[in-house]
Order: C-alpha cells, then sequence, then structure tokens
C-alpha cells in the first residue's frame, strides 16, 4: 500500500516541479559534494558492487544507456569494455563531470552524455542492448520509467539497477533523521516496487546485500574491517536464503529482461 500511494503521488504530482526539485538537489550534490557525510556507509559495498559490476560487463556489449551519470558512472568501464554508452541525467553538473571524465579516461568517443528526463526518453523504441544504472529508479515515477526502459531495449537486451530499500526500520530512522542528504521525492524501493516491474519485463530477478554489514561501517579503516566484512556478508547470504527477511536489506540488484508486449496474457517468470 505504501509503494501504491508513492507512485500515485508522484503520479498526481506536477512532473515539472518534482523534475525540478530533483535537478536543484543534484546540481548541489554533485557541484558540492554534499552527500560526502554518508559516503562512509558505501565503504561496505564490496559484494554488491562487483556484482552489479560482473553483471553490466556481460551484457554491456553493444549499445548502452546509463541512466543517471556522473564522474561515478559505470559508463567509462563499459566503454574501455568497447560498448558505446549514451548517460543521462536531470542535473547538468553531472553531465559535465561525466564528460570531464569520459575525456580523462579516454572513452569521449565511445560516449555521450545528454541532459535528460528518465520518463521521457528521447530515443527510438529497441534502442538498447543494456540499460543500467545506480541509484536512479527511486528517484523516479517507476510506472513511466519501467515504460520508457521496456520500449528502448532492444529484443534480448536486459536492464540492470542498483538501488536502495525502503523496509527496514533502522535504515529508515536514518533517513528521517538525515533528510538533508535526499530529496523530498525519492522513496527507496519497496516490494511492491519490484512486482511492478513483472507488469513490463516477464523476467525479473533481485539480488539482495547488505543486513549484518552494516554493523562493519564503525570499523571502516581499522584492520579487521576486510575480515569483519567478509565474514558478514556470508551470514548476510545465509540470511536472505529466509524470504521475509530479504526486503530489510540495504540494497537490491533489480535485473530486468524480456519486454512484455501489450496486451500479452503471458505469466512473468518468477525469479529470486
Amino acid at each position: 500500500m505504501q509503494a501504491l500511494l508513492t507512485c500515485r503521488a508522484l503520479s498526481s504530482a506536477p512532473m515539472s516541479s518534482r523534475l525540478d526539485r530533483e535537478r536543484e538537489f543534484h546540481d548541489k550534490a554533485f557541484g558540492e559534494a554534499t552527500r560526502a557525510p554518508v559516503w562512509k556507509f558505501y565503504e561496505i559495498q564490496r559484494y554488491d558492487i562487483e556484482h552489479y559490476s560482473r553483471l553490466i560487463d556481460e551484457y554491456g556489449r553493444g549499445a548502452v544507456l546509463e541512466y543517471g551519470c556522473g564522474a561515478g558512472s559505470g559508463a567509462y568501464r563499459l566503454a574501455h569494455n568497447g560498448a558505446v554508452v549514451t548517460g543521462i541525467d536531470l542535473s547538468e553538473v553531472a553531465i559535465r563531470q561525466a564528460r570531464e571524465e569520459a575525456e580523462r579516461e579516454g572513452v569521449s568517443d565511445r560516449c555521450e552524455f545528454r541532459v535528460m528526463n528518465a520518463e521521457k526518453l528521447d530515443f527510438p523504441a529497441a534502442s538498447f542492448d543494456l540499460v543500467c544504472g545506480t541509484a536512479i529508479l527511486h528517484h523516479l515515477d517507476l510506472d513511466r520509467a519501467y515504460s520508457e526502459i521496456a520500449r528502448t531495449m532492444k529484443p534480448g537486451g536486459h536492464g540492470v539497477f542498483f538501488e536502495p530499500l525502503g523496509h527496514n526500520p533502522l535504515i529508515n530512522a536514518y533517513r528521517r533523521r538525515t533528510p538533508q542528504h535526499r530529496t523530498p521525492d525519492e522513496h527507496p524501493l519497496l516490494e511492491t516496487d519490484l512486482e511492478l516491474a513483472r507488469s513490463y519485463f516477464e523476467h525479473v530477478e533481485a539480488s539482495y546485500f547488505h543486513l549484518s554489514t552494516l554493523a562493519a561501517v564503525p570499523l571502516r579503516g581499522r584492520p579487521a574491517f576486510e575480515r569483519v566484512l567478509s565474514t558478514l556478508h556470508g551470514i548476510d547470504r545465509a540470511l536472505f536464503r529466509i524470504r521475509p527477511l530479504r526486503k530489510h536489506a540495504w540494497m537490491v540488484i533489480l535485473e530486468v529482461a524480456q519486454p512484455r508486449v501489450a496486451g500479452s496474457d503471458q505469466p512473468p517468470t518468477a525469479s529470486d
């Protein structure tokens, strides 16, 4: 119900004002590094980043669209691997930084970066072999975003997205205490948001990360950090075999494929 209300609120809110808020926030975040205080939490992201990187390496062999980009995007890695990458973002600052990084990486001839609304893409249907992004879907109206991803994905193409989840009460308490680090319209994904993807894709698969590993954050920079993180990751793998615990993960990597044809009555593929 919460996700449904969120989607309805986003759909009923004036798109221009919502996008303006997102653009203003991210121009400042990219330009002034205002989210630096939360970077400490991302130091535990070893295994989820490796998993995401493996997937985009596997699927990113042709034309790639990256949803949301900047100096830390995956576009350069993909371009070095031979992909032709188009990166989009609402933030002109992010686009400028992405172009500068592509120049430094020597892949500007294989990368194009454009200011664009991810909910209304300026690309023909079936343009991309891979559509990917990190921490982007939870800023979007998911019906619009899923629809555009499905429309622009080539037959046989894939989508891979690295997103925060919104069920864990401790993480949500921290989010409520630090509203300055996020936009008022963002909505960490819920189980119903993952299920919504099945309305647009026949194949949907979710991989979950970070429950007990959050306890390793205070150890960052200490000799025991890597060993403790590895142990806790092993515990999380066991915990996430228990279906009700999965939604309490901090992060999910969502894979989608096989856009559903309008009017199709074929059941979606269920995957965990």
